[in-house]
């Protein structure tokens, strides 16, 4: 009992029963942050960006308005890696989340994945503790992928999980009932898309007199494909050819032609309308930092003839490879006191970046931030010549080999463990790395080549291992 009154009289004299106490006093004049994450959304899949197909009225008309980074990356080819990424602001090799949870271990190859961990250790701070701490309302809605019942979204410092749970796709479809515990069922016929959206919306209409951090993750447009009933009579008119083309062991789309997917896109799009449509009219909208983003790049390449769901040509491979297909992705923000000037940054950005940037666009100094990977890249950090990296030590069933990639200003490496292969490519005149240029810059290769093995080692990285049992 001394020992309790003893920590009561302390707690009382340092304050420390206020966490907020530092920051609260400014609170009023912070931002509002709402953050939409796309499943599998590829770089080109949007309008604005150059899709000639799918239809993405409100994206296109935010772009126009907001900043556009054309050269962000995800942080990793597949997406639990890259989620790790984003809560935490550090990148996954440090994470020790290198591939998919729990991800692919196949016996039958020449190498061994490394093991990785299954979850978002506790232990790592995220985006959300981060704001609930200085007194944020915190709201979470849709894909987790991070880990199970004792480390999710609501253990990660959330409020309010609506959907999130350890799949890594939505357990019963797109349409009620969805079978997820993290979710009650809506009427028989509703729409994953469109439930998610109302979920934020009511989250942001209850807490709009307060300050607020919601994280919108659609499960959209991860398969299975199944199309919108709403958007899906938009596309019925088309009929586009089902051409593809070898990458390695797999093949890749060349056009984007499948009118479900499509359907999807159009209501992911209508739903980000909807959101930004109330924010507006709620008089949110213009104290309020809205990031749009994917997690990795559009699944446009697979090692069977299964249905490729899109193509994002004239980028190299999809989801699953560290070619730019893989890992590009569309991103825009809108920051209320940000000048009309800035219309787009070709500073490549990744995941990591996130968390400082969303943390200073809302109006708190980012030296308030615990050591990460990740830069504000809007404050002074130009880093045009920063190293980019990508370990992905594992099969993927796109066809990738294990291996890893390195981007620094215009070039980029790619390194294959399982054959030893070498690439390297000119991104300035060769963005849809077609001509490896290896042979013609060997010092350049040879140099990132050492980067990237430093890289992975320094970040507590594994590499995969011969298997012993392997019969060619």
């Amino acid at each position: 009992m001394k020992k309790f009154f003893f920590h009561l009289l302390l707690i009382l004299a340092t304050g420390s029963f206020l966490p907020n106490t530092m920051h609260a006093q400014n609170l009023d004049s912070k931002k509002n942050v709402v953050v939409v994450l796309v499943d599998d959304l590829g770089w080109t899949d949007v309008g604005y960006a150059g899709s000639a197909l799918y239809k993405t009225p409100h994206l296109d008309e935010l772009a126009s308005k907001a900043t556009v980074f054309t050269q962000a990356y995800s942080a990793h080819p597949v997406c639990s890696p890259s989620r790790a990424a984003i809560m935490t602001g550090k990148n996954p090799t440090r994470l020790g989340i290198t591939d998919w949870i729990p991800g692919s271990a196949p016996k039958d190859k020449p190498l061994l994945g490394p093991k990785i961990r299954n979850e978002l250790p506790l232990q790592e701070k995220t985006i959300a503790e981060y704001f609930k701490e200085v007194g944020y309302h915190t709201f979470f809605a849709g894909k987790w992928h991070l880990g199970g019942e004792s480390h999710g979204p609501e253990h990660q410092g959330f409020d309010i999980n609506i959907g999130g749970i350890h799949k890594g796709q939505p357990p019963n479809g797109y349409y009620a009932p969805y079978k997820n515990p993290k979710l009650t069922d809506g009427p028989k016929g509703e729409y994953l898309t469109d439930r998610l959206t109302e979920e934020t919306i009511g989250f942001i209409r209850k807490n709009k007199n307060e300050r607020f951090f919601a994280f919108l993750s659609y499960y959209t447009v991860h398969t299975p494909i199944q199309a919108s009933k709403e958007d899906r009579p938009d596309y019925d008119s088309l009929t586009i050819p089902d051409v593809t083309y070898p990458e390695h062991d797999g093949v890749s789309l060349l056009y984007q032609n499948n009118l479900d997917y499509a359907s999807m896109v159009s209501a992911m799009d209508r739903n980000v309308g909807k959101l930004i449509q109330s924010l507006k009219e709620m008089g949110l909208w213009e104290n309020t930092v809205f990031l749009f983003t994917s997690d990795n790049g559009g699944l446009s390449t697979l090692i069977r003839d299964w249905k490729i769901p899109t193509s994002n040509r004239p980028l190299r491979a999809g989801k699953g490879w560290a070619y730019e297909g893989g890992i590009r992705i569309p991103q825009i923000i809108h920051r209320p006191d940000q000048p009309r000037m800035i219309s787009h940054t070709d500073v490549p950005t990744t995941h990591q970046d996130l968390l400082p940037l969303l943390w200073s666009a809302a109006g708190w100094d980012p030296s308030s931030l615990d050591a990460m990977d990740g830069y504000d890249i809007f404050g002074g950090i130009q880093g045009t010549q920063r190293l980019l990296f990508w370990d992905y030590p594992h099969y993927h069933g796109s066809g990738w080999k294990p291996g890893a990639a390195l981007r620094q200003g215009r070039w980029k490496l790619i390194h294959f463990y399982e054959s030893g292969v070498v690439e390297l490519y000119d991104l300035h005149s060769d963005p849809g790395e077609s001509i490896n240029v290896r042979a013609k810059h060997p010092d350049i290769a040879a140099a990132m080549f050492s980067d990237l093995k430093s890289l992975i080692k320094s970040n507590h990285g594994q590499f995969p291992k011969l298997n012993p049992n392997y019969a060619e």
